[in-house]
């Protein structure tokens, strides 16, 4: 039986080993407790792998991971709805102005970008004022391991790319919606 182990004694009678073939564990395993017998007859022996160790270190970030993700998505939704909902009442509000627009001759695109320009404004003002407070604070979480990676502007400009499209596409469809609308039948509400 070739097995290279090396044993040391720690402090609080643990031992440490390292195997080099993996056919013969259980041997090293049942070779390891040998010794720890022969040291200390009246121990108990107990051992974990490097991994399980490194797996209980890093738990709470993925449970932390877990929360911060569920919280993220349950936030990102209600956001949705809300802008959703506004561009709703908006294009409701605005209906006989895109009406009256429209029999103008404005275009379907003229009167996108005119309802969008209300929305768009205060996405981008919320992501510039959310930047710097997103890096502060993941830069400062990064720094709690051993191995770091800084965070990346690309990111950032992932998120506010992904912020704007969701906010256009959501006010589009209603300003869509309005000016496909019949004129007319716009224009007798009152």
């Amino acid at each position: 039986m070739y097995l290279k182990i090396a044993v040391r004694i720690i402090t609080r009678n643990k031992f440490y080993a390292t195997v080099n073939n993996a056919q013969d564990l259980k041997n090293g395993i049942a070779s390891i407790e040998n010794q720890f017998r022969q040291v200390y007859p009246e121990g108990t022996f107990s051992f974990h792998f490097l991994d399980e160790s490194i797996a209980m270190l890093y738990e709470k970030d993925r449970r932390t991971s877990i929360l911060i993700n569920s919280a993220t998505g349950v936030a990102i939704f209600i956001s949705y709805i809300g802008l959703f909902s506004l561009a709703l009442y908006t294009a409701q509000k605005k209906a006989k102005e895109i009406s009256i627009r429209k029999i103008l001759g404005a275009t379907l695109t003229n009167i996108t970008v005119r309802l969008s320009k209300e929305f768009i404004v205060p996405v981008l003002i919320a992501f510039v004022i959310a930047s710097p407070i997103v890096w502060y604070f993941a830069n400062q979480w990064l720094q709690g391991f051993a191995y770091r990676i800084s965070t990346d502007v690309l990111v950032f400009v992932l998120a506010g790319l992904s912020a704007v499209t969701v906010a256009l596409l959501s006010v589009s469809l209603q300003a869509i919606k309005t000016a496909v609308a019949n004129s007319v039948q716009n224009l007798r509400i009152e």
